[in-house]
């Protein structure tokens, strides 16, 4: 199919270039370089300017010369770059745990998700993905001042927030809302907040937490067995490797990205009074 004269009259088309999107450029040695597309704007760099509006309504995929005549490939950032490439604020999740942390925690369209804390946005973001326009996202953060920074980061990536509520407390004092399908805690002592997770969470509902050490996973794992709410405890961690393959040399990458943290889950379940059962420690 030709393509329209004039991009811009079909502001849908999802192939193309919008104003106010972000733009991933890549140059010949693999190096990236994220943009936020604004008319009259101009991507700048050691090698050379770049106007934006020689971009916007251009299609995603293409090549785009800078005024030096070099070549730069454009396209969209997945989660995974924008995370990497995004503003700090407290430590990020690797795109290969927000990954993880979605599919262990069987995160799905509609659901009521408890995350704490907010930190720089890079969770809740997968997470508002992932629940979708029916789903909801609740989100406690015990530092107010990191809040400006991760709603910015949100909202480069999701410009509609309204699924999302922040609250700025301690999730250990207690969850307000009710019948949560999933309680996601990214938190050194998270099982300061077992009790409010299991007053929150329906059963089967599931718990999930991301810890850097196996101690913090260990007195997580010991709190979560003595609460007699929840069962199947589980803890996982994921190494990531590249490789580099080309005509003459198929090798791993010579760095990866090994331990970042621990994935927990637990599932809330009736207390096993209740049903003549006790799991072991």
């Amino acid at each position: 199919m030709p393509l329209p004269d004039n991009p811009a009259s079909n502001p849908d088309d999802r192939s193309r270039f919008r104003s106010g999107e972000l733009a991933l450029f890549l140059d010949r040695k693999g190096r990236s370089y994220q943009q936020t597309l604004a008319a009259g704007a101009d991507f700048h760099s050691h090698l050379g300017m770049l106007p934006h509006d020689d971009v916007i309504g251009q299609p995603v995929g293409g090549w785009y010369t800078t005024n030096r005549g070099h070549v730069l490939l454009g396209i969209r950032p997945t989660l995974g770059d924008y995370v990497r490439l995004m503003p700090r604020g407290p430590q990020v999740i690797y795109a290969k745990d927000l990954g993880n942390i979605v599919s262990m925690a069987d995160i799905f369209p509609g659901a009521v998700v408890v995350e704490a804390g907010l930190g720089s946005g890079a969770l809740t973001t997968a997470l508002l993905r992932a629940v979708g326009p029916e789903g909801r996202v609740h989100s406690y953060e015990i530092n107010e001042a990191v809040v400006p920074k991760a709603m910015s980061n949100v909202q480069s990536v999701i410009p509609d927030t309204s699924q999302l509520r922040v609250t700025v407390g301690d999730i250990g004092d207690g969850i307000a809302e009710t019948a949560v399908d999933r309680v996601i805690l990214d938190l050194p002592e998270p099982w300061r907040a077992v009790d409010a997770a299991a007053e929150a969470l329906i059963t089967g509902g599931i718990l999930l937490s991301f810890l850097p050490t196996i101690l913090q996973v260990q007195e997580l794992a010991l709190t979560l067995h003595a609460d007699g709410r929840f069962a199947r405890v589980e803890t996982a961690e994921t190494l990531l490797r590249g490789w580099n393959v080309t005509r003459r040399s198929v090798r791993p990458a010579h760095r990866m990205v090994a331990h970042s943290g621990f994935i927990t889950t637990a599932v809330r379940c009736l207390p096993p009074s209740r049903q003549g059962y006790a799991p072991g420690v």
